[in-house]
């Protein structure tokens, strides 16, 4: 297989055939067909995140799942982020976010910031 870049789904499609035929034959990584298949699979990656781009999460989900996985209650917000009624309406939605409390959110709950930009 020649690879260049995937302009089109029958490409993809051609390539996805290709890359699990190479899988299936359990080619070798170090081997000049496994440097291809790894290249091909780069191409594969690209071609994907331009046309089936996976939209980032709602952020005040996001903050409301990672509070439920350290065990943190709205309660253990306030006084950190202000008042108990401030921290009930970010999560109710009825206030938003301020690039202050994303920071915050952010360092403390380790949540990437891109998706705080959705």
């Amino acid at each position: 297989m020649e690879l260049k870049l995937i302009k089109n789904e029958q490409q993809y499609q051609e390539y996805l055939e290709w890359v699990d035929s190479m899988f299936d034959k359990k080619v070798p990584p170090d081997s000049p067909e496994g440097k291809k298949l790894e290249v091909a699979l780069f191409l594969i990656k690209e071609y994907e995140d331009i046309h089936y781009r996976i939209p980032l999460p709602d952020p005040i989900d996001v903050i409301k799942l990672k509070m439920k996985e350290k065990g943190i209650k709205n309660k253990d917000l306030t006084g950190r982020l202000g008042s108990k009624g401030y921290v009930s309406m970010i999560l109710n939605r009825r206030k938003p976010l301020t690039l202050k409390t994303a920071k915050w959110f952010h360092k403390e709950l380790n949540i990437p910031a891109e998706v705080f930009f959705s």
